[in-house]
């Protein structure tokens, strides 16, 4: 078997996606034959002996694709040092591979979560340059008004990034003058919807993920999860396909321009 990079083959043993490996990797709790590896090693599980915090890589299990609604107050982490309930521990015991949440939807929030043993797929759908578009209904104190409202649209730096929405559009008004908007993005930074409406001084109340690219589940309730069915991963992969990383190019020469036969540059 041939060799490749050490956090391919942990996200495709069903341990973290390829972005936590690289973190793992850093942190100097990879070891390939005995010796800490440093990002960007490769090995071949076939013959060397791969281990993550001193204990042996498993070999890359099935691929299991699962939709989750994540409650409010579950943290989306595979552990957490403050002993709170995570995605993972919702799963225990019925799902026995290694899933791990794709992208973050924090504390408060709830929704739909991707998880996944899928490195690839992962990669796909957590990174901004794939362009999947993620779906939420956010309720914010108060209504915004038209100048608002264009300020929202026209996007924030968050976090040294320019974050702006895809769409943003009201669905109703509360008695108590609230009011439910719902927001599509692409960037799937944390809290980047919580900052958007809170920059226009609209702090959100709930938000809850609705749709993550072409998944969405209206009848799964808050920690109920099922797997994905074969259509829908199909879909899924369409959906990151549709947006390709544009290639990088090189800076742009200027070019001489010469005089074409036959002018002899006079006004007409």
């Amino acid at each position: 078997m041939a060799q490749e990079r050490l956090q391919k083959l942990m996200a495709r043993a069903g341990l973290c996606s390829r972005r936590e490996g690289e973190r793992i990797i850093n942190e100097g709790r990879v070891t390939v034959n005995g010796v800490v590896a440093k990002l960007g090693s490769s090995a071949d599980p076939s013959v060397d002996h791969i281990k993550v915090d001193g204990k042996m890589l498993r070999r890359e299990e099935k691929s299991r694709y699962i939709l989750l609604y994540k409650p409010r107050q579950v943290m989306t982490t595979c552990d957490d040092p403050e002993e709170r309930t995570t995605v993972v521990d919702l799963l225990k015991p019925t799902i026995r591979e290694r899933v791990y949440p794709v992208g973050r939807l924090d504390y408060h929030s709830e929704g739909l979560l991707l998880m996944t043993n899928d490195g690839d797929l992962a990669t796909r759908v957590a990174h901004p340059r794939y362009g999947i578009v993620r779906e939420y209904l956010v309720k914010v104190r108060g209504n915004l008004s038209e100048a608002e409202l264009v300020r929202l649209k026209r996007g924030a730096h968050i976090d040294g990034k320019k974050v702006i929405p895809k769409s943003a559009r009201r669905e109703r008004v509360t008695r108590e003058g609230n009011s439910w908007w719902r927001v599509e993005v692409t960037e799937g930074r944390t809290h980047e919807v919580r900052e958007l409406f809170f920059r226009v001084g609209h702090p959100v109340q709930r938000l809850r993920r609705t749709a993550i690219g072409p998944l969405r589940d209206d009848h799964i309730s808050p920690g109920q999860f099922r797997d994905l069915t074969g259509t829908e991963v199909e879909r899924l992969l369409k959906a990151t396909r549709k947006a390709q990383p544009k290639e990088k190019r090189g800076p742009r020469t200027a070019s001489k321009k010469t005089p074409r036969e036959g002018r002899t540059g006079s006004k007409r």
